[in-house]
């Protein structure tokens, strides 16, 4: 991603009459330490300039960069935002807005990145950095809501995968259970077959044992009703 340019403000010669010797001696050092990359070192001095004077706009806009080259853009952001009410001039506030939106790029809220940099351009519709900023922003934000819309798909998706399984896995188990109770239902009814043979099997038994006892019956009579010879004694 490009390195936006972050603006930063010196107290010169001429503010003097306005400013303290050390107001202006802690914020010209302190863009200076900015400028070597001590960017730590220079929110000290920063902070410092704004104790003396709480309603200094240099000292809030200088402090803002020094947090968001540190890459803590919340307090970066609250810090342009102070700024913001202590000055009048246009083109003061088209910097603070366009550093707003740089600090709203870096935290990836793209859309509130895009009114700061429109902001900054109905202040300053000549600064190329902030038109080109603003075409970065713009492609961010499309791109991210690409990428929301695909995420939203790719939930859908899985939402309804998910469902389906389950849908499936519930089939799964009726069937299952279906086929549990149908083997059990079979397997009764041949219990039951089995027990019928056996009924008809015992009634079969015992027809015959009837009959057999009619036979014996038959023939003991038979037997008690033949007339016994007796032997001629000669």
């Amino acid at each position: 991603m490009k390195s936006y340019k972050i603006l930063l403000m010196m107290l010169f010669a001429f503010t003097v009459s306005l400013y303290s010797q050390s107001k202006r001696t802690l914020v010209n050092d302190g863009v200076e330490l900015y400028k070597n990359g001590k960017f730590a070192d220079a929110e000290v001095n920063f902070k410092k300039s704004l104790e003396k004077d709480p309603n200094m706009f240099q000292g809030y806009f200088n402090l803002g960069d020094a947090y968001y080259k540190q890459g803590r853009y919340d307090e970066a952001l609250q810090s342009y935002k102070n700024s913001l009410s202590f000055t009048k001039d246009k083109l003061n506030q088209s910097k603070v807005y366009h550093n707003i939106g740089n600090s709203l790029l870096k935290s990836q809220k793209y859309q509130e990145s895009v009114g700061a940099y429109k902001n900054a351009l109905k202040l300053n519709p000549d600064d190329l950095e902030t038109k080109y900023n603003l075409s970065y922003a713009l492609d961010m934000m499309k791109q991210n809501k690409n990428q929301q819309n695909k995420n939203q798909d790719k939930n859908k998706n899985d939402q309804n995968k998910d469902q389906q399984q389950n849908q499936n896995q519930q089939n799964n188990d009726q069937n299952k259970n279906q086929n549990k109770q149908d083997q059990q239902k079979q397997q009764q009814q041949q219990q039951q077959q089995k027990n019928q043979i056996s009924k008809e099997e015992a009634q079969r038994i015992l027809e015959a044992m009837k009959n057999d006892e009619k036979d014996l019956q038959k023939k003991l009579r038979k037997a008690q009703g033949k007339p016994v010879v007796v032997e001629k004694d000669w």
